[in-house]
């Protein structure tokens, strides 16, 4: 292989020997190309980035994109031979055989080709910036064969390639000033002047890592276990400490899994920046919240374990992924229980004296896996972890459902005691370095080694997404026995240990099987004071609120309150209120200070209630909102979430004028079974009670200041980089009006990175029996009379605040001397982006009023998009006005979107993973 560093181009000549160890007779054979999976912009790899908002690849410019380009496939006997990609595969090939390949016999072929390398920026593989090539899954590779058929897996970003267990042979060409670091082994090496000529070899991989710096970044550990080549960044961290460090973590991984097959293993940054240990990456630096030598030593033991059990096991890593993520996850949960049991989930903020009330800064290192699963649970987005790699969400594959694999085995190793578990794992692992394995190897494995039953593992927790939860029911002392009454209220049939508790002091542990419903036992006391099903968390529990039963209090269910500064995770001991200063703004009220009060900790829960007293500064008035929530999720329905609530809020809407409004509703989310497809529904039926005082400020009558409104909203909406089209109708039923509207929004960017975004909005009415434009359609501006948008001078017709705009109803940026429509409304809004965030707009649009013929209206301008519904600006251009620059008072045209409400400014960060 050559070589061409400026060109990011490799020159590949390939000889592939294939001996066929199936019982099957092959007439093709597949190769993996997933660089070619960078060829285009309609690739399954492409449609992976659009899928999760990642914008860099579909605005790159293609020579920032790979590709390769085969020159020839020529067989052992100089033929050659055809070949091709099949469809919706552009990085798989497929070789057509002159002859068929036996059982036990043996092959050759040769393939020419080049491989463009891509910029490293979309996945951390390829070029970077200081002139490295980081490159993995970049060579034609043979895809595993399984059951006489090879896998054809896309790329998808996920790691997990499906090889066949090869032995290579590498000849490289670099220029002289290129360094090379390789997991495998450096054979030989030639200078040949300008360049020079590495022999390198590897047996038995199911891949290899190769990368070339102009300067080599990595150092070399050497111990008894492998020669460890690693280039993580950690400059505070002492050569002397991290020798120490690697050499603990390598004899420790090497007690649990076995010696390492391979013999040279590499722990890069690129695998580590792919997969960090979450939490040490999301605090700021300048808290130093844990010792740099215990950040230093989780990154470096959570990527040793990657690129180990990457190269030990010989699974099917799309299928099996769970195996991978279990075994890794279990080991550094026993490694911090040998090494570094002391730590906390948050490190030394625990000692921070205005921290120290807070649970999350109390909770154990280890304690982080179970919570951060319960983050997806608990928001009914988690997903069953044997599930292939490739349907997971983003979270979940990287996060929720890793944690929730190394629970799980750790919870088997509870349940069947005896180091079972982690015999098994070793043995499965040395099973790998002589065979090819599948997920049923380590199953059979596992249940050789016991007598218990351990179906329901297998089948419920690694197969389903079933949430586990058990509760005490009634519980009777006689003597010195207790009669136990334990509820299952999943119906999830899995073992729970049952505890009793005297003085904090466990007294007994017994495991209780096969309550389908609920079932009664008797068992002795021991004195115990309390009863805890869970205690220790062994289980991967969905609500471990109601696991607890004191048995020497009048009153045993009841927790004492808990009110905690600003939010908190879950304490399942207390009943939590938390408290937070908050503030609110409209011209009315001015700044408007106040506090927060809600019981929303960090998992969601089933009832959620937020009380928000503000003070109004400039009307000396108490104003507020308050809102109630009961949120029933269905676990296995397309209906997956049932929200009812009840919400009440009163400001002021003109000068010394309140409104109250108050709504009870129920909203029904649907989604798609396929987690991965951003398609929702929703239905939401509400009654909007409103009751606005008089004011001489702005004209009303009697029907627009004491109003109900009877509302059905239905949405639809698809989501991703490249398209996004939502629906929204709606349904107004009221005593003096009825009337009905639909909008359907619609964006495009195109391969060419030019976005084009289209909505159109109609509306009618059914009836109407007033005279007051307030309930009519807005043509630039909504009324707004339900009180849905965050309006800063919801009454002003002229001045500053009068320019806010909410794209609703018309959607029109220039103002028209007629604003309203009280019998129907059609308009279209389009924009069109020329530069960046730079678009052009237009709208036009019909409409009428009564005694009224039809009316035609249109406008034009520069927006600038600077926010996405943060902060833009219109600047209107040409209307149905006519030209608007020339009619003076330009600056009270122009039209603004800026948001400054906290919690929706917090959103705009908190938007990684969705």
């Amino acid at each position: 292989m050559d070589v061409d560093y400026d060109a990011k181009i490799l020159k590949v000549r390939q000889e592939i020997t294939f001996h066929n160890q199936s019982k099957d007779t092959l007439n093709s054979f597949v190769l993996n190309d997933w660089n070619n999976a960078y060829s285009g912009k309609n690739t399954p790899l492409a449609q992976r980035f659009s899928d999760e908002f990642v914008r860099a690849y579909h605005l790159s410019k293609k020579e920032e994109r790979g590709s390769t380009t085969i020159v020839s496939v020529i067989d052992q006997n100089n033929r050659v031979l055809n070949w091709e990609r099949p469809d919706n595969h552009p990085d798989i090939v497929q070789v057509q055989l002159k002859n068929p390949i036996y059982p036990n016999s043996k092959f050759s072929f040769y393939i020419r080709y080049a491989v463009k390398i891509p910029s490293a920026k979309f996945t951390e593989f390829g070029y970077t910036n200081d002139d490295s090539f980081i490159l993995k899954d970049w060579y034609l590779s043979p895809a595993r064969l399984e059951n006489g058929e090879f896998i054809r897996y896309s790329n998808q970003n996920v790691d997990d390639i499906a090889n066949g267990i090869s032995d290579y042979e590498l000849t490289l060409t670099v220029p002289r000033d290129v360094s090379v670091t390789s997991d495998l082994y450096v054979g030989n090496k030639i200078d040949k002047g300008t360049t020079i000529e590495y022999f390198l070899i590897g047996k038995q991989f199911n891949n290899f890592n190769l990368i070339l710096e102009k300067k080599n970044s990595f150092q070399v550990y050497r111990n008894a276990v492998a020669e460890i080549s690693t280039n993580l960044e950690d400059d505070r961290v002492s050569d002397i400490q991290k020798t120490l460090l690697i050499d603990n973590i390598a004899n420790f991984v090497a007690e649990k899994l076995g010696r390492y097959p391979n013999g040279k293993i590499m722990v890069t940054q690129t695998d580590y920046n792919r997969n960090p240990v979450y939490g040490l990456n999301q605090l700021p630096s300048f808290l130093s919240p844990f010792p740099d030598t215990f950040i230093f030593e989780m990154r470096f033991l959570k990527t040793y374990l990657y690129a180990n059990l990457k190269n030990t096991l010989k699974l099917d890593p799309r299928k099996d992924a769970w195996i991978y993520d279990a075994i890794q996850m279990y080991v550094m949960m026993e490694y911090v229980k040998e090494f570094d049991h002391d730590k906390k989930m948050m490190g030394k903020l625990s000692d921070w004296g205005i921290l120290k009330g807070h649970n999350l800064f109390q909770l154990d290192y280890n304690d982080k896996y179970s919570y951060l699963y319960l983050l997806m649970a608990r928001s009914n987005l988690d997903q069953p972890i044997g599930y292939s790699k490739d349907r997971l969400i983003k979270f979940n594959e990287q996060i929720a459902g890793k944690y929730r694999a190394g629970l799980s085995i750790a919870y088997l190793d509870n349940y069947l005691g005896n180091s079972i578990v982690p015999q098994a794992i070793k043995e499965f692992c040395i099973l790998n370095t002589k065979q090819q394995t599948d997920g049923e190897d380590f199953e059979k494995l596992l249940k050789n080694k016991t007598d218990k039953n351990i179906d329901w593992f297998f089948t419920t927790v690694v197969g389903t997404r079933d949430a586990i939860d058990y509760k005490f029911g009634r519980v009777k002392i006689k003597n010195d026995s207790l009669r136990i009454k334990i509820k299952n209220r999943t119906g999830t049939n899995v073992p729970i240990p049952l505890y009793g508790i005297k003085n904090d002091s466990v007294v007994f542990k017994q495991w209780v099987e096969n309550v389908t419903v609920d079932t009664t036992l008797t068992v002795a006391s021991y004195n115990a004071d309390r009863l805890a099903l869970n205690y220790n968390n062994e289980v991967p529990e969905f609500n471990v609120r109601n696991n607890w039963k004191n048995l020497n209090n009048w009153f045993p269910n009841q927790k004492p309150f808990k009110f905690t500064f600003f939010q908190d995770i879950e304490n399942p001991k207390y009943n939590q209120v938390f408290y937070v200063p908050s503030f609110n703004f409209n011209i009315y009220d001015g700044f408007s200070p106040g506090l927060r009060f809600h019981n929303k900790s960090l998992l969601q829960k089933p009832i959620i209630f937020d009380v928000e007293p503000t003070y109004s500064m400039k009307t000396g008035k108490l104003i507020g909102s308050a809102s109630i929530i009961y949120n029933d999720y269905k676990r296995n329905d397309n209906l997956y979430n049932i929200r009812y609530f009840l919400s009440g809020s009163t400001f002021h809407y003109a000068p010394n004028a309140r409104y109250v409004k108050f709504v009870p509703g129920i909203q029904f989310r649907i989604r798609e079974d396929d987690f991965r497809k951003n398609k929702k529904q929703s239905i939401m039926v509400r009654q909007v009670i409103v009751d606005r005082e008089r004011t001489n400020y702005i004209a009303t009558d009697e029907q627009s200041e004491n109003y109900s409104v009877f509302d059905i909203r239905y949405r639809k909406f698809e989501m991703e980089i490249k398209k996004v089209y939502n629906l929204n109708t709606d349904l107004q039923i009221s005593k003096s009006f009825g009337k009905i509207s639909g909008e359907i929004d619609y964006r495009r960017l195109f391969n060419d990175n030019r976005q084009i975004n289209l909505r159109f909005f109609a509306g009618a009415f059914m009836y109407r029996s007033t005279n007051s434009e307030f309930f009519s359609f807005g043509l630039d501006r909504p009324t707004d009379y339900m009180f849905d948008y965050n309006f800063y001078g919801r009454s002003e017709d002229s001045g500053l605040f009068s320019q806010q705009f909410v794209m609703a109803e018309g959607g029109f940026k220039s103002i028209f001397e007629t604003r309203y429509a009280n019998q129907w409304m059609t308009t279209l809004n389009g924009s069109f982006n020329i530069w960046n965030w730079v678009e052009v707009y237009g709208d036009v649009g019909l409409f009428k009023n009564q005694y009224q013929s039809t009316q035609f209206v249109y406008d034009s301008g520069i927006r600038l998009n600077l926010l996405p519904d943060y902060f833009e600006l219109y600047f209107p251009v040409y209307s149905s006005n006519g030209f608007e620059l020339e009619n003076g008072n330009y600056d009270q045209k122009i039209r603004f979107v800026v948001t400054i409400d906290p919690k929706t400014l917090i959103s705009l960060f908190t938007r990684k993973w969705l």
